[in-house]
């Protein structure tokens, strides 16, 4: 029997109507996937639905836009700024040997006496077995850094962003630029034993009186604070006898927190006879302070 024509294209069909019913289908479980998609959405553990599913991927809005800049000026940017100084310093200074904060100005000029007063100072620190600690500027505390360099000793400075350039000078073997004047100062003191200054402005006027203020307190103990240069320092001295113990703003036994040397090779030896006491309290290694 001959079977019609019409009969055998129907069946050749279909399989390819299957086909496309199958897809119809697919596409249509699709689309229904999308719009269930659509209307939620996780974005780390947090979930969203309907109205208030976001249009955008966290990556996406990441890269796509750079956005408004001025949140890097809000006082959250600032204190992660802040808290990355930290981190920085502490993990750079933190297996130091035993150090000293050596301050000073950083306008002596290198043919001053008291530039030479600063490199025999930092030579004889670095022979004692001490690193140094300066503000990592030019004037007394490049003199500091040089003597210790040349000396072998081990030669870190602490740069602060300034109005004006002021760059870390050339003898300085380890070197961290901060933003912050605190910050800074955490480091001088946390990973020092002792600090010595010579003659200065007001930076370090600051730093000195800063230290005098730590150790009065016994926020820092074991900590001696010596000043090189009698003739700089005699009238500051005085004053403070005059005007500020006479009128009872601080005891006589705290002008004995200070003091004062012209020889190097004596202010090292002030700094060493913490040594025994600093020892027997478990204030030895990079991790005293």
């Amino acid at each position: 029997m001959r079977t019609p024509l019409g009969s055998v294209t129907d069946m050749s069909e279909q399989p390819e109507r299957d086909q496309q019913q199958a897809e119809h289908e697919s596409h249509a479980a699709l689309e229904l996937d999308v719009a269930t998609a659509a209307a939620e959405k996780q974005r780390g553990p947090a979930t969203f639905r309907r109205s208030h599913v976001p249009h955008t991927t966290t990556d996406q809005r990441l890269l796509d836009s750079r956005g408004d800049s001025g949140w890097v000026h809000t006082d959250p940017w600032r204190v992660l700024r802040i808290q990355a100084e930290f981190v920085e310093g502490f993990g750079l200074l933190a297996e130091l040997p035993r150090a000293v904060s050596v301050f000073g100005s950083a306008r002596t000029p290198r043919d001053d006496p008291e530039y030479a007063l600063g490199e025999r100072l930092g030579a004889a620190l670095a022979r004692a077995g001490y690193a140094v600690i300066t503000g990592g500027g030019p004037g007394a505390m490049e003199a500091v850094n040089k003597g210790a360099c040349e000396a072998g000793g081990v030669s870190v400075g602490l740069g602060i962003e300034l109005p004006f350039e002021q760059k870390i000078n050339d003898w300085v073997d380890i070197g961290l630029n901060f933003r912050y004047f605190f910050a800074r100062k955490t480091m001088f003191v946390k990973y020092a034993q002792a600090f010595v200054v010579l003659p200065g402005g007001f930076g370090t006027m600051d730093e000195l009186f800063e230290s005098l203020t730590l150790v009065q307190t016994k926020k820092v103990t074991l900590f001696p604070v010596v000043l090189v240069g009698s003739e700089f320092w005699g009238g500051l001295l005085d004053w403070m006898r005059e005007k500020l113990v006479t009128r009872g703003m601080i005891a006589e036994a705290d002008l004995n927190l200070l003091q004062v040397v012209d020889d190097v090779d004596e202010a090292v030896r002030i700094v060493a006879a913490t040594e025994p006491a600093r020892t027997a309290a478990g204030r030895t290694g990079p991790d005293a302070r």
